[in-house]
């Protein structure tokens, strides 16, 4: 039998389910968290999920949203903590990729610092008080408004043995193609997911989406790879469709403006790419070309940016290479 799982205020008994509101302040700022908490009747591993940690990545929350609903805790075995909109004051201002008090990213804050601006002490609240409660840990994200992506997972390979295997069984469980292994012997960043794996948590990123749109069919890849991890590692039963079988990739190259303009891209997503092809302009309002942009790599196009507004120093696309 397994004990009641506490956050805040919140308590799940075993074999049920608790959701609520947690009422924050940081920096001054107040806004409530949303939270799930399942608890299985059978002891078993903690699995933390994350959603819209980005604010305007939208087919992520509502995956969780659903897996907070559905998932049954009187035939789960261990615990669920499911976060479905982690960064509310991002998520109401529909901001992209930052965090409107201090206009930094979240996802490059972690593991945070309670004495930072904003979204730094967030990003340790976060980390202290509810990513550092998992066997497990998996964020979703769903591509963000300015974003055209192809589905991809992917994870750190840290060097711990235990957790790099686990974080590996993971990838493999959620039933996308394209995963990325990140090599972590060097700067690790300050992503939710390289923090987590620095901490000695097995962690994986998950993406569907973007543009500002949230389909069914991205809902369903995110919330059915959450399911296939829980059945792989016993806590839930199995789903019937075991998704895409698991191709991993060396890493990826970003690619980014260096002047303001207007971003005419040369290349789809999905699109396999040689190493020194032209795969975008960015030309002034009146055509001039200023930056020529060219694949530092062979590969794949992972992601790409759709807006016609290009700011000096903003990601153009990533390409993942074997």
């Amino acid at each position: 039998m397994s004990t009641d799982l506490t956050l805040g205020h919140l308590t799940a008994a075993p074999g049920s389910t608790t959701k609520g509101l947690l009422p924050q302040q940081i920096k001054g700022i107040s806004f409530d968290l949303p939270i799930y908490l399942i608890n299985g009747k059978e002891e078993g591993p903690t699995l933390v999920v994350t959603a819209g940690i980005h604010g305007s990545e939208y087919p992520c929350v509502e995956a969780a949203t659903r897996l907070g609903r559905e998932i049954d805790p009187t035939v789960l075995r261990g615990q669920v903590i499911i976060v479905p909109s982690a960064n509310p004051v991002a998520f109401k201002a529909r901001s992209i990729y930052i965090t409107p008090p201090d206009g930094l990213n979240l996802n490059r804050q972690f593991p945070g610092d309670p004495e930072g601006t904003f979204t730094r002490a967030w990003a340790d609240w976060l980390f202290q008080h509810v990513m550092s409660k998992a066997d497990m840990y998996i964020d979703m994200h769903g591509g963000d408004m300015i974003e055209a992506l192809i589905p991809f997972v992917a994870w750190n390979r840290t060097g711990n043995e235990n957790a790099d295997r686990i974080a590996h069984e993971m990838a493999n469980a959620y039933g996308i193609r394209a995963t990325i292994v990140k090599d972590s012997a060097g700067d690790l960043g300050g992503t939710t997911t390289a923090s987590a794996a620095r901490a000695g948590i097995p962690a994986l990123l998950t993406e569907a989406g973007g543009q500002g749109v949230w389909k069914e069919s991205e809902v369903d890849i995110l919330q059915s790879g959450v399911r296939r991890v829980m059945a792989h590692f016993q806590m839930y039963a199995a789903i019937d469709d075991a998704g895409e079988q698991s191709v991993e990739l060396g890493g990826w190259e970003w690619l980014r403006s260096s002047v303001d303009g207007l971003f005419y891209p040369a290349v789809e997503i999905g699109e396999m790419v040689e190493e020194g092809q032209l795969v975008g302009r960015i030309t002034d309002i009146f055509g001039e070309v200023l930056q020529e942009a060219y694949a530092p790599v062979s590969g794949e196009v992972l992601f790409l940016v759709t807006s016609l507004a290009m700011n000096d120093g903003d990601p153009l696309m990533s390409i993942a290479f074997a």
